[in-house]
């Protein structure tokens, strides 16, 4: 006779977020997540970063933080310190930043940090899932700015900064990803961060600014960061090495003022995030990040040129899309009656993973028939086979795109 097993159900507090769905593996054409190209990878150089640091400081193991304090291993702190001036112009010291566990541990510290429930803040209309979720669960009202060709609109962000400020709301911050934005790959010049510096500065409303793609720009140039432009110090600025390097490490940073960074130290309650990856990254970047990311944009530039032909040979112009400046993503528009949230449940049986649009916006009638379509992890081969067998299911759900593909260049979309 077995015992009725214990009910915890009744234990869960109301507001505790829906229970996650057991893991069953990729799909067989996976266009989701920030995965990144596994034959870039630099195993090589990583094993010879294992041994070297292994062998020099690995005593240093038994020690929290490797007695480098709470905000992390200096050696890698002093590597960004040098990486941050040359690439994006900012001057700051080991001391002005915070080794965290990837950029989602950014994000959850510098919320924790600023918000309360029924707080404001203002973001780009689309823009990533993980943040959206995350001030949905805090319970803050998340305002979406449009976006154009270039970045965050600034007359928008203007006119709701006004308005807000004509109902006496003070927003928490203006959330933006200026440099290879997530999801449609733009790259804010810099005279639109200057613009808005300024109407930060004008509504003292801070600037909370995610680099996580930055390295990630097809010709290498890229204007500086908005923190580094900034002469108030009204900025928080985070990155990450996931996109860089390779996502399963979880090393990210933060860059702050310390009245601000003092107070996300207090929060952070996890003894330290994992010593072993931030010694291995400070040993090979030190010598290898300079060759190493330009090889690894080339490789993700030649996999968005083969989705792009897929996508045009197999849905002509019934996919439109403007050519992103960086990153791992293609933001896809189909045509309107395709609901990209049903595409995405029908593709899926079909063995082809997408992430719909709605999940990174604030306005999800814009995006019903938008989605996202991560490049670097399939191969060459797995993208053709997958973008042929998501159009066949898009064409037996709804239509489109038509038997005989349309070959004509795609549309732009903004």
């Amino acid at each position: 006779m077995t015992s009725a097993a214990f009910d915890f159900t009744k234990l869960l507090p109301p507001d505790l977020p829906a229970a996650a769905a057991r893991w069953t593996g990729l799909a067989k054409y996976s266009f989701v997540g920030g995965n990144n190209d596994p034959d870039e990878v630099p195993v090589d150089g990583l094993i010879d970063a294992v041994t070297a640091v292994l062998r020099r400081e690995g005593k240093a193991l038994a020690t929290y933080n490797l007695a480098h304090g709470p905000q992390g291993y200096r050696p890698l702190r002093e590597f960004l310190t040098k990486k941050l001036k040359r690439d994006a112009g900012i001057e700051s010291s080991a001391d002005d930043l915070l080794l965290v566990s990837g950029s989602l541990q950014a994000l959850d510290l510098v919320n924790h940090t600023l918000l309360s429930r029924g707080d404001t803040v203002l973001i780009e209309q689309e823009t990533y899932q993980g943040s959206l979720n995350r001030l949905t669960r805090l319970g803050v009202n998340a305002i979406g700015i449009p976006l154009d060709r270039d970045g965050m609109r600034m007359d928008a962000l203007a006119a709701a900064l006004s308005d807000l400020k004509s109902r006496g709301i003070r927003p928490k911050y203006i959330y933006t990803i200026p440099t290879v934005q997530n999801p449609t790959g733009t790259i804010m010049p810099e005279s639109r961060r200057e613009e808005m510096l300024r109407l930060s500065a004008q509504h003292e409303v801070p600037i909370f600014e995610d680099d996580c793609y930055a390295d990630l720009v097809w010709d290498a140039k890229r204007p500086p960061a908005i923190y580094a432009m900034s002469r108030t110090g009204g900025v928080i600025h985070i990155g990450s090495f996931s996109k860089s390097i390779a996502p399963a490490l979880r090393v990210g940073f933060i860059v702050a003022p310390w009245e601000v960074m003092s107070r996300m130290l207090a929060l952070k309650t996890d003894a330290g995030s994992g010593a072993l990856e931030q010694m291995v990254l400070a040993e090979y970047c030190d010598a290898h990040f300079a060759t190493h990311v330009p090889a690894l944009t080339r490789a993700l530039r030649t996999k968005l040129d083969t989705l792009m032909e897929a996508l045009n040979e197999q849905f002509g112009t019934a996919a439109e899309f403007d050519e992103p400046k960086g990153g791992i993503f293609l933001w896809v528009k189909l045509p309107d009656n395709v609901d990209t949230q049903k595409l995405y449940q029908a593709a899926l049986a079909a063995g082809v993973s997408i992430n719909p649009g709605p999940e990174w916006s604030t306005n999800r009638s814009y995006s019903h028939s938008r989605l996202r379509l991560c490049f670097a992890s399939p191969s060459h081969q797995e993208i053709r086979e997958g973008v042929a067998a998501l159009a066949e299911v898009c064409r037996r759900e709804f239509g489109v795109p038509t038997r005989i593909a349309n070959v004509e260049a795609p549309r732009a979309t903004t």
